[in-house]
């Protein structure tokens, strides 16, 4: 743990009056996840995102609300904390876990499509760009004329998603669904993560997150794809607007490792042969890893 994780980790629990004597680090990425004694996890958010952390625990609270299981915001505190300009929240810690299978994705996320858009709850629409500028600014390994071409591909697909083609109704969406970000518990619960993305939007974006495991990387088998169709109910692939949503998420992958190779140079070839993949220099399916 970091001398300001530390430190903000501490003031925060001491204002809700939470024990953090001994905190262990679960997760160090765009958030910070610490395990605290009586089965609660906090969450330290990026500076700057206390509003983003207010919202996830509203929605968390929605969703428990209709009894959708997703990760629980603890309750009879006020929450999210803020120190020194970050938002720190806290949660139930889930009983022991594995990732989700596709299938139970696409039973999770058919419950949370299913269900009556709220008025009371500051969900939003859809932001499917967020932060992929930066993310090109900050992918100091690949070369100049790759980060011109991605910013001329970002342009390219913000203009056309403004004329997506029409689809499923709008309605309530986690907005980052993969087998990551839902698990299955010993306890027999599928569960959503991740709250933060959750708005309103075309609920295939939901579902290009599965599709393309199987369309444009092979990882998916044919068999497994079908389940996940028949279990959610439709086939995003049919749709006039796959294309468009398929090239969206797969630049986000994109440039998710880019950033990353910026300081794991574990994920500097990875992040030129996605980059090179997109720029149409290899035909799909991609040879890209799965995780990094």
């Amino acid at each position: 743990m970091s001398d300001d994780h530390s430190a903000v980790l501490a003031a925060a629990c001491a204002e809700v009056g939470l024990d953090h004597t001994n905190a262990e680090l679960i997760r160090l990425s765009e958030n910070a996840l610490f395990r605290l004694p009586g089965g609660v996890v906090a969450r330290i958010a990026r500076p700057g995102q206390f509003t983003a952390a207010t919202r996830e625990v509203r929605i968390a609270q929605w969703l428990a609300e209709h009894e959708i299981p997703a990760v629980r915001a603890l309750k009879d505190i006020a929450q999210p904390v803020q120190v020194a300009g970050r938002g720190v929240t806290f949660w139930e810690e889930l009983p022991p876990h594995r990732h989700g299978t596709p299938a139970e994705v696409a039973t999770a996320i058919r419950r949370l499509h299913d269900l009556p858009v709220p008025t009371d709850v500051p969900l939003g629409d859809l932001a499917p760009f967020v932060r992929l500028a930066e993310r090109i600014d900050a992918a100091a390994t690949l070369t100049e004329a790759d980060r011109t071409w991605l910013r001329e591909h970002l342009a390219s697909l913000q203009a056309r998603y403004a004329n997506l083609p029409p689809g499923l109704p709008r309605c309530v969406v986690h907005g980052d669904a993969w087998v990551g970000n839902v698990v299955a518990t010993d306890d027999g619960q599928v569960v959503l993560l991740d709250l933060e993305r959750c708005s309103v939007g075309p609920p295939e974006w939901d579902l290009v997150s599965t599709a393309i495991k199987h369309t444009s990387f092979d990882w998916l088998t044919a068999e497994d794809y079908r389940d996940f169709c028949d279990r959610y109910g439709h086939d995003v692939t049919t749709w006039a607007g796959f294309d468009l949503l398929r090239d969206i998420r797969e630049l986000r992958m994109a440039l998710y490792v880019a950033q990353r190779a910026a300081e794991h140079p574990v994920a500097r070839e990875e992040a030129a042969l996605r980059t090179a993949c997109l720029r149409g220099q290899e035909q799909r399916p991609w040879a890209w890893t799965p995780a990094l």
